[in-house]
């Protein structure tokens, strides 16, 4: 599965994602909330800060993708991609904070203290308006990753599993969260109608509780993984090693870094022994000769060090006989 896609699709694509889902949550939060005190469901208000916290994720997602895009400079010769992982990981805790936290005090508390049910019809109608939002976000999101699984050739759900490009993936999680948040809420507000009784309103918040505390634990988990520093896929570096063997006076590839630094930009770096006989001049021209041919392959390489390292210097390192 190719992390860095091979044809770059830029980041307005997902801008829009985001912005759809920011659009619609926002909406949402607030009718939920008129809907979670005139009912006095419990679950209705675990939704509303459901929707209140995917609308500060959305927010702080915005900002990664326009501060990840500012170009390199003196004070960041590599850039600023990595920095959409940092507010990435924040609107990961923003979720933890602002939804699963508050869902599961709700829940609790009604569970303990009971709770005075209302009209369940505005949050009926609400829940049913919120389906239809959240679904047409969740459809945008779930439209650019197919497209992007099937640019790379995977499948979507790998894709989805272990693509870089943590917004669009952040906007798929929290949509169908959302879906199954309120199909929960729908449930429990059917469940105390039936019953006159809230625990089922206090379950459904609970559940809720516990269904943002894992697309929030997933999404963090994502996040930290790429600021620590992730490499391109296996099948990707062998790649990049076929192709550095392939190019004329390269003896062999000593030892092959690459590393992550967003949806479409990578850095790789080699050690590479070239042919003694090579003179500086033909060492020169392979390097440019292995950059040009790795961008052709992978435009995602935005960075390539090469590091002429004699074959015996890396093995005198490694502590073994230099002269096999």
């Amino acid at each position: 599965m190719a992390e860095v896609s091979e044809q770059d699709s830029g980041g307005g694509e997902s801008t829009s994602t985001v912005l759809v889902a920011a659009a619609a949550n926002l909406g949402i939060a607030l009718a939920k909330a008129v809907a979670g005190v005139i009912s006095g469901s419990s679950a209705m208000l675990s939704e509303a800060a459901h929707s209140v916290a995917d609308t500060v994720t959305e927010v702080m997602l915005l900002v990664a993708l326009k501060r990840s895009e500012k170009p390199a400079d003196e004070e960041h010769p590599l850039g600023y991609g990595p920095e959409r992982y940092i507010w990435a990981l924040l609107a990961a805790v923003a979720t933890f904070v602002g939804g699963a936290v508050f869902s599961l005090y709700d829940g609790i508390h009604t569970l303990v203290a009971g709770e005075e049910l209302g009209d369940p019809l505005i949050s009926y109608i609400v829940l049913a308006v919120a389906f239809l939002l959240e679904g047409y976000s969740l459809r945008t999101g779930v439209r650019q990753t197919r497209g992007e699984a099937k640019r790379v050739g995977t499948s979507f759900k790998l894709y989805l599993r272990h693509t870089p490009d943590t917004a669009v993936k952040a906007v798929v999680m929290e949509d169908t969260a959302a879906l199954a948040g309120l199909l929960l809420a729908a449930g429990g507000l059917l469940g105390g109608q039936l019953t006159g009784s809230g625990v089922w309103d206090g379950l459904a918040s609970l559940c809720i509780g516990v269904l943002l505390l894992y697309v929030a634990w997933v999404l963090g988990r994502s996040n930290a993984e790429l600021l620590i520093g992730r490499p391109l896929p296996k099948q990707m570096r062998e790649r990049i090693r076929a192709e550095l063997l392939a190019m004329e006076h390269v003896e062999a590839v000593l030892e092959l870094t690459t590393l992550v630094q967003g949806p479409h930009e990578a850095l790789v770096a080699a050690k590479v022994d070239f042919r003694d006989a090579s003179t500086a001049a033909q060492i020169e021209w392979a390097c440019e000769q292995a950059e040009q041919r790795l961008r052709e392959v992978f435009p995602g390489v935005s960075r390539l060090y090469l590091d002429p390292t004699p074959g015996y210097a890396q093995r005198r390192e490694e502590g073994l006989n230099p002269w096999p």
